[in-house]
């Protein structure tokens, strides 16, 4: 499990005591002193988890948290206050926080509720979703709505890149690699198997979502991200 997390806190006191407990236990922590330096940070870097001051210079923890969900990110958000009135608690939850704690905590508490957070966004990656296909990239199962896809090994490989990817497009070179790495027998046996794969995943239904992108490679999306 990950372990990256950003401290939006304008506390220098607060940010050592962080540090100081949470790197030595394998936290790799980065800071922002205000609101909208840390919306940048989490906008941009792919962190496991947010402690999050309520009171900051520049914009405050829900204001925060609501551009972040509006942006599509779902880290999970651990929001660091001293309002402990249950309209203040009600007001950070729908802001789209995950858990809140009232200063003052115990650091080990703090890092117990930390893991918890990490731990359910962990397995909320393991499954990949495009509009009603779901991939469990634990198992390697993948389904259309209720419907489970018979899938071999080749060609689960390539729905779990495309559906990484999506729904940007994946390059023919980097699909084949993902099958048979550097060496690949057949130009043509890609071509096969997303054949199979199409007729898998779309064939039976209405909705089609793998779509050929001309001298580039394949990408998978439902109709509403493409625009069409």
């Amino acid at each position: 499990m990950g372990r990256n997390v950003l401290v939006i806190e304008d506390s220098p006191g607060q940010v050592a005591n962080l540090y100081g407990y949470l790197e030595p236990r394998g936290f790799v922590l980065d800071v922002a002193l205000d609101g909208r330096a840390g919306l940048e940070l989490a906008l941009r870097e792919p962190y496991d988890a947010i402690v999050l001051d309520w009171m900051l210079p520049g914009m405050d923890g829900p204001a925060l948290v609501r551009q972040l969900r509006d942006a599509g990110s779902t880290v999970p958000v651990l929001m660091l206050t001293a309002r402990y009135e249950l309209d203040d608690k009600i007001a950070g939850f729908r802001s789209g926080v995950d858990d809140y704690l009232t200063k003052p905590f115990a650091l080990a508490e703090l890092e117990v509720r930390l893991e918890s957070l990490m731990a359910r966004a962990q397995g909320r990656r393991q499954t990949l979703q495009v509009g009603d296909l779901q991939f469990n990239v634990a198992t390697r199962e993948a389904h259309r709505g209720e419907t489970r896809l018979q899938l071999y090994t080749a060609i689960t490989n390539l729905l779990e890149a495309l559906l990484k990817a999506s729904p940007g497009v994946v390059h023919r070179g980097v699909l084949e690699t993902t099958v048979w790495g550097d060496s690949v027998p057949d130009r043509d046996l890609l071509r096969a198997h997303m054949y199979e794969l199409r007729k898998r995943v779309d064939g039976p239904f209405p909705v089609k979502l793998i779509r050929t992108v001309t001298k580039l490679g394949y990408r998978i999306a439902t109709p509403e991200e493409l625009g069409t």
